[in-house]
């Protein structure tokens, strides 16, 4: 059975666009059937594609209108069969060293208050976990990533800070995910490091890619500021 028969719709965005939708949840297996039919596109139909850009569970491609069309395209993609591709989409694993102290991480003493754990506990269950960066978004750099263990899922903050310092480590719901710039946001900050997520001179200017799996190691303050982060 072709792949492709998870998709349950195709729409139009626009003149040049089109949004394939799969099942409407936050699924491994839905997300790397989005990033295989990705793949997919840009092996088989390079010419026609511009860029294809995966989330949770939708991919938007967006193409040539001088070599396809919607019609066209949408019927390429009912027929493809990505099961090779499937097979060829293999996740990299990333680790990336996490300062959990509560100098550099603001809300940690609040999460394991909540969670009814100790900040040990917290961070041996937030760095214990392998995660799947879903998707980027937000921010250039700012990788979703599922995987979160259910004890820490906890609320975004009622009032967002108005800067969040680069590096921060943060929870907002059933996600955790990395702040690459200074940015106002929400998410509950429970850590922070030194490693650079975003640099426009880079090749990809991203640290994190889709599909990524990640690991956080913890380290104390003095590695952190080893390692060029600050206070």
């Amino acid at each position: 059975m072709s792949e492709a028969r998870t998709i349950e719709s195709i729409q139009p965005l626009g003149d040049s666009a089109l949004l394939v939708s799969f099942a409407a949840r936050i699924d491994p297996g839905i997300n790397r059937r989005v990033h295989a039919l990705r793949h997919w596109l840009l092996q088989n139909l390079a010419q026609e594609i511009l860029e294809a850009v995966p989330a949770y569970h939708s991919l938007a491609v967006y193409y040539s209108p001088m070599h396809t069309g919607f019609e066209a395209l949408s019927q390429a993609i009912r027929d493809a069969d990505v099961s090779a591709a499937l097979q060829q989409v293999a996740a990299r694993t990333v680790e990336l060293p996490v300062c959990y102290d509560p100098r550099v991480a603001p809300d940690i003493g609040w999460l394991a208050t909540q969670a009814k754990l100790s900040v040990d506990e917290v961070v041996a269950l937030h760095s214990g976990a392998v995660y799947r960066v879903y998707f980027l978004g937000f921010k250039p750099g700012f990788a979703y990533l599922g995987g979160l263990h259910p004890c820490l899922h906890t609320p975004r903050k009622d009032t967002p800070r108005l800067a969040v310092p680069a590096g921060s480590v943060g929870i907002g719901g059933a996600q955790t995910g990395i702040y690459p710039q200074s940015t106002p946001g929400g998410w509950q900050v429970i850590g922070r490091t030194a490693a650079p997520l975003f640099s426009p001179e880079q090749d990809p200017p991203c640290l994190l890619q889709p599909g990524d799996q990640l690991r956080f190691k913890p380290i104390s303050l003095d590695e952190f500021l080893l390692q060029g982060g600050e206070l």
